[in-house]
């Protein structure tokens, strides 16, 4: 049987909702803060929290100590993690109660990593894969060969899912089975012709 591979943000999370927060504990207009928010590659291969938030920082006008450091990592990562997509987690569910093996591949730091790891979720994945722990990050082709790597698959054995299409190219241009998310719903459909009824 293939492997389902999801990522996370904007799959089975919702677009980070604690942006207007965090803008607002700065002080600063949300697109503003959103300006300097996305730039999250260094962050995503393994950068420091600290290092981030510098990053916002230096191009906010501001600086942060390590107790300010603390509250904004803990408010990204629960805007991240604490209300996840409702039909997402289902399908998720269904799969992994009809022995589907399931992964994660995300783009995601080394803190929200191990947080990632203890939500309920998380459970129904054999195995959970962060670029935060790796050092690169999709789409470079070290992630998916990572991926296979662990996985003990071919590129061909795997069915990705993500929202973002130079990530979706990425692994098409590797071999992988990849497919652009737009819903829950969709891939449900998708997924049936493949793995038979997996519910409503």
């Amino acid at each position: 049987m293939r492997w389902i591979v999801f990522d996370f943000g904007e799959v089975i999370s919702q677009r980070n909702p604690a942006l207007p927060a965090m803008a607002a504990r700065l002080g600063v207009p949300v697109e503003r803060f959103e300006g300097a928010y996305w730039d999250r590659d260094a962050y995503d291969r393994g950068g420091s929290d600290a290092d981030y938030w510098s990053l916002i920082g230096s191009s906010l006008g501001l600086s942060f100590d390590d107790d300010a450091v603390r509250e904004l990592t803990a408010l990204d990562n629960a805007g991240w993690l604490d209300d996840p997509v409702a039909d997402t987690v289902a399908l998720i569910e269904d799969l992994s109660a009809a022995a589907v093996p399931l992964a994660l591949l995300s783009n995601a730091p080394v803190t929200f990593a191990r947080l990632a790891e203890k939500v309920p979720w998380a459970e129904h994945f054999r195995h959970l894969i962060f670029s935060g722990d790796l050092g690169c990050a999709k789409p470079d082709v070290a992630i998916w060969e990572h991926l296979c790597g662990v996985l003990g698959a071919a590129p061909a054995d795997l069915i990705f899912f993500d929202d973002r299409r130079t990530n979706i190219d990425g692994a098409l241009a590797f071999g992988i089975d990849a497919r652009l998310w737009t819903s829950a719903a969709a891939a449900r459909v998708e997924l049936r012709a493949e793995f038979g009824d997996l519910g409503a």
